[in-house]
């Protein structure tokens, strides 16, 4: 008898790549769904973070009966503390807080881990990071970890900061409009406007380029267009803004309502345009006046890698959402303390 032979079953070659071009096209599909989710997790870790920075300045304000400033000048040295470093403590960092002498500048402080002495400022804080930030990575010195960045800013006002030249004498007329204020405390008082109708802090990117210490003199008004900036001059350092926890200077710690979020502040320089901040003269520096030394002014940006908008954190512990389209004098009232605006916070 006659074997039978049965035809061998399988795809031919359109029928897989039928089946190849189905599945490319369920994960394109998929793909920006699985990124916006991420993406998703990503803000709501980073609305955690602030809310953990925002109480930590409550929790800091019970301990101490008032709010830490800005910025301080050590005795010893102008490489002044940030209200970042005085609130470890309150965001279980207490090995960082154990190694630091507030009576001395930040680059004195160091912590020896595994018989390695590594200076303090060299140290993640997990609560400073927005996980959205590609730049959550150690700045290098010449002599190895030298710092670590951050994402959530104190609010330091408008634009006018600090008057060095009156350092010596306690006052509103000498720094900003600010919730937090460089060289002298705040009280939950002093924030006439109320607490929910207050900026705390508020998102920004770590390693952004700036413009510092042109040391303009008298009293410069606040630019009406982000052109005007690149215009102002000073030493461009391409890429160290927001990269030192530690240090509470404008650039670095704070941020100001010059301008709204995400508003790009472009400079050329050396054939590329970087979207830049800027500080007229840094808190703590020697000045070249020093009869009439130059003031502290900034425009430091909000911003953030979150599509559409930054996070922000209220001084009475709210956190919110707050667009890049938001009017830019109602951003600028909600950074004020004591302006007697009358506002209405978005949703």
């Amino acid at each position: 008898m006659k074997k039978m032979h049965r035809p061998h079953s399988g795809f031919t070659l359109v029928e897989l790549l039928v089946v190849i071009a189905i599945i490319g096209i369920l994960v394109g599909l998929l793909l920006p769904a699985v990124q916006s989710a991420r993406e998703a997790a990503r803000r709501m870790s980073c609305s955690n973070n602030m809310k953990q920075v925002v109480l930590a300045v409550h929790n800091y304000e019970s301990a101490m009966r008032q709010l830490p400033p800005v910025w301080t000048k050590p005795a010893n040295s102008g490489s002044g503390w940030s209200l970042q470093a005085r609130i470890l403590p309150f965001l279980e960092s207490l090995a960082l807080d154990s190694a630091i002498d507030f009576s001395d500048g930040y680059d004195a402080s160091t912590l020896t881990i595994a018989g390695e002495t590594l200076p303090v400022s060299s140290f993640r804080v997990p609560a400073y990071q927005c996980p959205s930030d590609p730049g959550d990575t150690q700045r290098l010195g010449d002599d190895g970890p030298e710092h670590y960045p951050m994402n959530y800013a104190a609010n330091v006002g408008t634009w006018f900061v600090y008057d060095p030249g009156n350092f010596d004498r306690i006052g509103d007329e000498i720094v900003g409009e600010g919730a937090f204020t460089p060289a002298q405390t705040r009280k939950f008082r002093d924030c006439l406007d109320g607490l929910s109708n207050t900026l705390a802090f508020a998102e920004v990117k770590s390693w952004t380029p700036y413009l510092r210490d042109v040391e303009l003199p008298g009293d410069l008004n606040m630019p009406m267009v982000e052109s005007e900036i690149s215009a102002l001059g000073g030493s461009f350092k391409t890429n160290t803004g927001h990269t030192e926890w530690v240090d509470g200077r404008s650039h670095q710690a704070g941020f100001t309502t010059t301008f709204t979020p995400n508003t790009r502040v472009l400079h050329e320089s050396g054939g590329a345009v970087y979207d830049i901040d800027f500080t007229n003269f840094r808190e703590g520096k020697t000045p070249s006046n020093v009869s009439d030394p130059a003031k502290t002014y900034a425009a430091v940006t909000s911003r953030s890698y979150h599509t559409g908008g930054v996070q922000v954190g209220m001084l009475d512990g709210s956190v919110r959402f707050m667009n890049d389209s938001i009017d830019r004098e109602l951003w600028q009232n909600l950074s004020t303390r004591a302006g007697h605006e009358v506002v209405s916070v978005p949703e």
